[in-house]
């Protein structure tokens, strides 16, 4: 499995959100050099499938955030047709259930020592307390992220994806041990875009993230390398 971060350039992982195999080749290219692992989500790999993964592979870690979430045999059925892809990090919904993420578990271990991890999203960042009652969650967003946060554990998720508000909830309930990966990260003046939850990378990092995920402000920017650069600088050693 991908080891923890031991640098500020290897906690960054952009995300690669385009349906433009080019275009996310180009940007792999630019990126990998100053980066940890570069993610690859719905929106590539609904446009071009595991040929996705095999472009992007050759520079950077794969982290894999397809947010799988089916019934128990499916979803480990998935996780043993994505193996042979070699994604350094995987994501499927906590919201699925113990069943689920056990099954995806016992899935991802067919490929031994090579096998992906494991990151159970907790609650999007886009989603904040009103969007959850409207879905039937009550108590807010902290609450429902440590409730799934727990059951995904339990289950045998490696870590959790959460946002920046929550991580150092997280570490105070269950301490060092799960691999947290943090979307919803923006640099201070960056537009939110549809993030409802946020913080800055220096936050982030302070408050316990392993890895943050940091798509607009990268890829976006006229030298996304340059504006990559300037957020690893921000970071402690």
């Amino acid at each position: 499995m991908l080891d923890r971060p031991g640098s500020a350039a290897a906690r960054i992982i952009p995300a690669i959100d385009t349906a433009d195999p080019a275009r996310a080749e180009v940007l792999a290219a630019a990126l990998a050099p100053g980066c940890g692992a570069l993610k690859l989500g719905l929106e590539l790999f609904t446009a071009e499938g595991p040929e996705a993964v095999r472009r992007i592979a050759p520079h950077a870690p794969v982290f894999l955030d397809l947010k799988l979430h089916d019934i128990p045999n499916t979803v480990a059925g998935a996780v043993r047709s994505l193996l042979p892809l070699r994604p350094a990090m995987l994501t499927l919904h906590a919201g699925g259930g113990a069943a689920m993420i056990t099954a995806a578990r016992e899935a991802a271990e067919a490929a031994g020592a090579a096998r992906p991890i494991l990151l159970a999203v907790t609650v999007l960042t886009s989603i904040d307390a009103a969007t959850l009652a409207e879905t039937g969650v009550a108590g807010g967003t902290v609450q429902q992220v440590l409730r799934l946060a727990r059951l995904a554990l339990a289950a045998g998720a490696d870590g959790l994806v959460c946002s920046p508000q929550e991580v150092a909830r997280i570490r105070d309930a269950f301490g060092q041990a799960p691999m947290l990966v943090v979307p919803g990260v923006r640099p201070a003046g960056s537009a939110l875009g549809d993030q409802a939850r946020v913080a800055t990378p220096a936050e982030a990092v302070a408050a316990g993230a392993d890895w943050l995920v940091i798509g607009r402000p990268i890829t976006g920017a006229a030298d996304p390398a340059a504006a990559l650069s300037a957020i690893v600088a921000g970071l402690p050693a």
